[in-house]
């Protein structure tokens, strides 16, 4: 829509207000709203005011006037809101220079989306992320000087077989067996339906849903792929719906990567295709059917993961889901069908439209522009330099022994590993200025000092466990 559509749509819709709603670093919606009096069309060109100190990881209090700009592409109704609202995601506007943010996670998708082009390869970069997420009936934590504490419940989950419910009727996934159960074992059919049916609505085309492996109410809904900076907005609507809907039934969501012990994470596989002139550039005559160009994207990627860590697996939470030998992927290999593999080349189908690379690393903890855009110059850099990703790993790696595995690169094993890694490897972030060496750096800083110093200084309930008697 153009702004001049996005006023005539407003005044259809009796939209009251306008909300604006934008990216803070980690990968949080932040927002707010104003009259729809204030709907004009140079609004989309001088933007509005906000305190960019008050963001996490953005300005300083001495710089904090920033603008938001909105985006009249993305101009939808919020289906949650009581008083008729319009939505628009934004953009952040230095109000001097009158330049984009370089903090801003938006803006560095859209420059990576620039990127592709300018480097003639392709002219679009499709992403199709798999979010999979926790729906609870309680939840609790708390931190104190003397104690910490975290319980978690669902109506689904198997610890509560022999809990007196009045009656307890049963039907509880047992651990790693909720992959595709059908009601009453799937008690959370209806609240999927609704949220995908409000995807939709807001414009997102959507493939399916379904119950997830663990037991606890773990879901899936898989949407469409769709181009890079429209995959993240997307994103941002799933996450938004998500825990909307989940909120209305009296259930709360959570995309944490691990928040139940022995049992799957929440992993956030991230398809990923070239296309040049409406054509698949990764479909070929190679192993699995790709092309020379979508091995060597793999070769990119692969050779970059443990830096891509940092952006793809950005929380502590994400390396309790990636322990080897267990339910994700860590070993850098990549194959066909293989879902123990960092990198799978799915092959549902044999159209070349269809021809596709899957990181398996990913969660959906993760900012989807930065995430999408970090894996997207990983790829290009194996395009740019012909990286060879070395033969295809067939076997089932989770079985293999020692030996066999002696050989084969791993992902970091915590969060401050990787961005040990991302401190040593970002060069091929740089290019094209997409990621600038400014919020790689705020990017480390921040992590941490607020996440991984925050959970260091802390006991553990497990050492207390193991040590109090020592």
């Amino acid at each position: 829509m153009t702004p001049k559509e996005v006023i005539d749509y407003a005044k259809k819709n009796n939209a009251l207000m306008v909300d604006m709603k934008f990216m803070d670093l980690l990968g949080t919606w932040q927002h707010f709203s104003v009259p729809v009096s204030e709907l004009e069309e140079h609004l989309f060109e001088d933007g509005l005011g906000f305190d960019g100190s008050s963001i996490r990881g953005w300005q300083a209090i001495n710089a904090s006037d920033m603008l938001v700009v909105p985006d009249s592409t993305t101009s939808v109704m919020d289906p949650f809101t009581a008083i008729p609202t319009l939505s628009m995601i934004c953009n952040i506007v230095d109000p001097i220079t009158k330049e984009k943010y370089s903090r801003d996670p938006r803006n560095i998708a859209q420059k990576a989306e620039a990127y592709l082009k300018s480097t003639g390869i392709g002219d679009t970069a499709f992403f199709g992320p798999e979010a999979e997420f926790f729906l609870f009936d309680d939840v609790r934590y708390q931190l104190t000087t003397n104690s910490s504490s975290y319980f978690v419940d669902s109506v689904e989950g198997n610890w509560n077989t022999g809990r007196d419910e009045q009656p307890n009727l049963g039907y509880k996934p047992r651990h790693k067996e909720g992959y595709f159960p059908v009601s009453p074992t799937d008690s959370l059919q209806d609240i999927r339906s609704e949220m995908t049916l409000l995807m939709e609505k807001v414009g997102m085309a959507m493939e399916c849903h379904h119950h997830e492996v663990a037991t606890g109410g773990q879901c899936e809904i898989d949407m469409r792929y769709a181009p890079l900076v429209q995959c993240a907005d997307q994103l941002m609507w799933y996450k938004y719906i998500v825990k909307n809907v989940a909120k209305k039934h009296n259930k709360s969501a959570t995309f944490m990567p691990k928040p139940l012990f022995a049992d799957n994470g929440s992993g956030m596989h991230v398809h990923q295709s070239i296309w040049k002139d409406g054509k698949p550039l990764f479909a070929g005559n190679g192993y699995a059917g790709i092309s020379e160009l979508g091995l060597n994207y793999i070769g990119g990627v692969l050779k970059h993961s443990r830096a891509l860590a940092a952006f793809v697996a950005p929380t502590t939470n994400s390396y309790k889901r990636l322990i080897p030998g267990f339910e994700a992927p860590v070993n850098l290999a990549y194959s066909s069908r293989n879902r123990s593999a960092a990198i799978r080349i799915p092959m549902y189908s044999p159209s070349p439209k269809a021809k596709r690379i899957e990181a398996r690393f990913p969660d959906p903890s993760c900012n989807g522009y930065l995430a999408f855009s970090a894996m997207l110059m990983a790829g290009l850099d194996g395009i740019e330099n012909k990286i060879d990703p070395g033969e295809p790993l067939d076997k089932d790696i989770y079985s293999l022994g020692p030996e066999e595995l002696a050989n084969i690169p791993t992902l970091p094993a915590s969060l401050d590993e990787a961005l040990d890694e991302l401190e040593k490897d970002h060069e091929f972030l740089l290019k094209g200025d997409v990621f600038t060496e400014d919020i790689i750096t705020r990017w480390i800083e921040y992590k941490r000092e607020n996440e991984i110093d925050q959970l260091r200084k802390r006991p553990h309930p497990m050492e207390f466990y193991m040590y109090y008697d020592i």
